[in-house]
């Protein structure tokens, strides 16, 4: 009789923590794939046309500030920004994994880029936010403040992957000196001088101001 509630007891509990473990697994899959409803990535745009908003409002304020050769004041859309971003080729592969055209949010203090990952077994929604900061040198520091894939938290180990990718023949040969600048801040915390070249032009940024649907920013025209 009591070998038999024995037995009755170890059952139940075999049962439960069973139970326990599927409800984890079931959860943690749903956090996973889990799709936050304001970040669906946009679809991928067909054409090779330049955005109308990069060459008929971005570069014609860029250069009229660049000629009055003193400090100015440029705004950036949210939305143009996101044109300019689907018209490039996409999606991307690199090392396996499919990217689709990411989608940008500014937010007040936080830049949010959400993009869709294909691993070939499943796709999750990656949800970077990036915060911009000028430190009291006046070097850009772009720090990544959380990575999710779904509703998980998986900053460490997407900077891992990244890193081990940035470092990879085929991906740090292609990029040029600032986009070596922007991965070394973004993945290993190191600042650099925010000094951009554009066409002829060089400029540097001296204020970094992010408002909801739009990034603020201070320029100065730098000599050649």
């Amino acid at each position: 009789m009591e070998i038999n509630k024995k037995r009755k007891f170890r059952k139940s509990r075999y049962f439960w923590i069973l139970g326990g473990l599927a409800a984890v697994i079931l959860i943690s899959c749903l956090l996973l794939f889990y799709k936050p409803p304001y970040s669906i990535p946009p679809e991928t745009i067909e054409t090779t046309e330049v955005s109308p908003y990069l060459t008929h409002i971005l570069l014609p304020r860029f250069y009229n500030g660049m000629q009055r050769n003193e400090p100015f004041d440029m705004a950036i859309a949210e939305s143009g920004i996101n044109d300019i971003i689907v018209r490039s080729q996409w999606p991307k592969e690199i090392d396996g994994l499919v990217f689709m055209p990411p989608k940008l949010f500014f937010v007040p203090d936080n830049m949010i880029l959400v993009t869709t990952l294909d691993t070939g077994r499943g796709k999750f929604v990656i949800t970077i936010i990036i915060q911009a900061v000028l430190d009291e040198k006046g070097l850009l520091d772009l720090q990544i403040q959380k990575i999710k894939a779904g509703a998980v938290n998986i900053t460490f180990l997407a900077k891992a992957i990244a890193r081990k990718l940035y470092q990879s023949d085929t991906l740090e040969t292609n990029l040029g000196r600032v986009d070596q600048q922007i991965a070394a801040s973004l993945l290993d915390g190191v600042p650099f001088e925010p000094v951009f070249e554009i066409e002829d032009k060089k400029v540097r940024i001296q204020k970094i101001t992010v408002e909801q649907g739009d990034l603020k920013l201070r320029l100065i025209p730098m000599p050649n």
